[in-house]
């Protein structure tokens, strides 16, 4: 069998600031029809950002989707025709007020493709220097520095509960402890 849905009918629904939603009716392998609510989105950078004292910095927020505070790595969306580096230098000066001397290309992935074609582009920041910049006007975060040994235990107990802050943490551990990068 064929894994494949074909596009009968696409009509967008709503379009906003950040993502817009369509609904798609398809044809299914089986011949069947129906309909697929899509986000698109953009996509974003994630960060896992490393200082030289071996810390890992992160950011808190309030996240009215979950109606919870989360600690997370640095991460935000690529603005229209932005070169995915400069975003994650961008997003990562505004979360946290440093930028890195070293970026690295970890991986990318689809965040939920089950509903949407959001997809993530994650790197490694290494010396890390100040810069001055803003926070964008929408975000209230706070910045907590964690030794990132114990980030990546917190991530194993499930103390994490953002997807790419598990993806990141446990990524860059595992290409830092083969000595890859």
């Amino acid at each position: 069998m064929e894994f494949y849905e074909e596009t009968i009918e696409s009509k967008r629904i709503f379009e906003g600031r950040v993502i817009n939603l369509r609904l798609d009716k398809v044809r299914l392998p089986n011949g069947r029809e129906s309909t697929r609510e899509i986000v698109e989105h953009p996509g974003a950078v994630a960060i896992v950002a490393i200082n030289d004292k071996n810390e890992v910095l992160m950011v808190k927020q309030y996240r009215k989707a979950v109606e919870r505070v989360l600690l997370e790595i640095p991460a935000g969306k690529i603005e229209r025709d932005e070169d995915i580096e400069e975003c994650a230098q961008r997003e990562l000066m505004e979360e946290t007020g440093f930028k890195a001397g070293k970026l690295i290309f970890l991986a990318d992935f689809f965040t939920s493709p089950g509903f949407s074609d959001e997809r993530m582009y994650l790197f490694l920041a290494k010396d890390l220097y100040e810069e001055k910049g803003s926070q964008d006007e929408d975000e209230v975060i706070s910045l907590e520095k964690i030794p990132f040994s114990e980030a990546v235990l917190r991530a194993y107990r499930g103390e994490f509960k953002d997807g790419k802050t598990l993806v990141g943490l446990l990524i860059a551990a595992k290409f830092i402890s083969e000595g890859i990068i």
